[in-house]
């Protein structure tokens, strides 16, 4: 059985019978959240699973600009926080037909309503970097995830790993060393140095 799949398995035999069931997959820029999320929920039933990127809730660029912000693009303090913890609480509540932001990269924007969360949907997989930080105002969400999931993976690949990024969206070699340098690794620093104990720790995915 593959690592994926193992970690499926005791994903569905953690849930029971629980009628929604809530895991967090944390860990820093360029971990690999969005490709865990994405893979393990191609392993549960149809239907069955979604994936809530908590990207969705990136503050717009004019916010941000008005805020001083642009630069620091991706930290705690440039996203919508206090709608994110909202999406969450209904998620747990398990009402019906929740709307979801999802951040397209492309265009550097939040399409608001882009998927839709189903009642039916019993296994919700939200990935982000914050989902475990240990600060106000995201501690908050503590006890809000049935599991959570920390991707610890080493300084130099997820540096490694954000230059193929932020190639393939265009940026220079040397602007992507510049945005990496002020910004990610930042932000990588933080949630390494800030986050609250995972109920599993992935040594690299």
């Amino acid at each position: 059985m593959s690592e994926i799949a193992a970690l499926a398995s005791a994903i569905f035999k953690k849930a029971g019978h629980k009628p929604r069931f809530v895991v967090a997959i944390a860990g820093p820029p360029g971990s690999g959240k969005s490709t865990l999320a994405e893979r393990l929920v191609a392993l549960f039933p149809d239907d069955s699973a979604a994936v809530v990127p908590m990207d969705g809730f990136h503050f717009d660029d004019r916010v941000l600009i008005a805020q001083g912000l642009r630069n620091r693009k991706g930290a705690p303090e440039t996203f919508d926080y206090h709608g994110f913890e909202a999406l969450i609480r209904r998620i747990r509540a398990n009402e019906t037909d929740i709307a979801i932001p999802v951040f397209d990269r492309s265009v550097e924007l939040s399409r608001a309503g882009a998927a839709v969360i189903a009642q039916s949907t019993r296994f919700v997989i939200v990935e982000g970097n914050y989902l475990l930080l240990d600060e106000d105002p995201w501690k908050r969400l503590d006890g809000l995830f049935d599991l959570s999931i920390y991707l610890d993976v080493p300084k130099d690949e997820l540096e490694r790993r954000l230059r193929g990024r932020w190639d393939e969206h265009g940026k220079t070699p040397e602007e992507a060393r510049a945005w990496i340098a002020g910004n990610d690794m930042p932000n990588i620093e933080r949630v390494i140095a800030r986050r609250r104990p995972a109920d599993m720790v992935i040594a690299t995915f």
